[in-house]
């Protein structure tokens, strides 16, 4: 079983920035794609960044140029450093990772959510 685990959310003014935190443990043998998706208050949960093992890096256009992701695979990590929040960015936001178990098993996790809320 993997866990994902998030911390950083909180309450902040628009413009303002916010780095969110997700850590991985269990038994994996490694983290293929990790990410971070959100949900808002009656809309369906949308993608917000994705990070591949490689480094590679997909964002919402909404989000491209404020938020940056990234990793650290030496600690089974993904980060969203968030900048000039907006009002809009304010949602419930989840971790998402994908892999292969200590079995070779393939897995997809989520972590339990983390409040962003933004005001203006």
């Amino acid at each position: 079983q993997v866990q994902l685990v998030e911390s950083g959310g909180g309450l902040v003014q628009a413009g303002g920035s916010l780095r969110l935190s997700c850590a991985g443990s269990g038994r994996f043998a490694s983290f293929n794609a990790m990410g971070w998706y959100r949900q808002a208050p009656g809309k369906q949960r949308e993608l917000v960044a994705t990070i591949t093992s490689g480094g590679s890096t997909n964002y919402q256009d909404s989000v491209k140029g404020r938020f940056t992701i990234s990793r650290d695979n030496a600690r089974n990590t993904v980060y969203l450093q968030m900048n000039n929040l907006k009002p809009e960015d304010t949602a419930v936001y989840y971790c998402y990772a994908d892999g292969f178990t200590s079995s070779w098993a393939p897995f997809h996790s989520w972590g339990q959510g983390t409040q962003v809320t933004v005001s203006s």
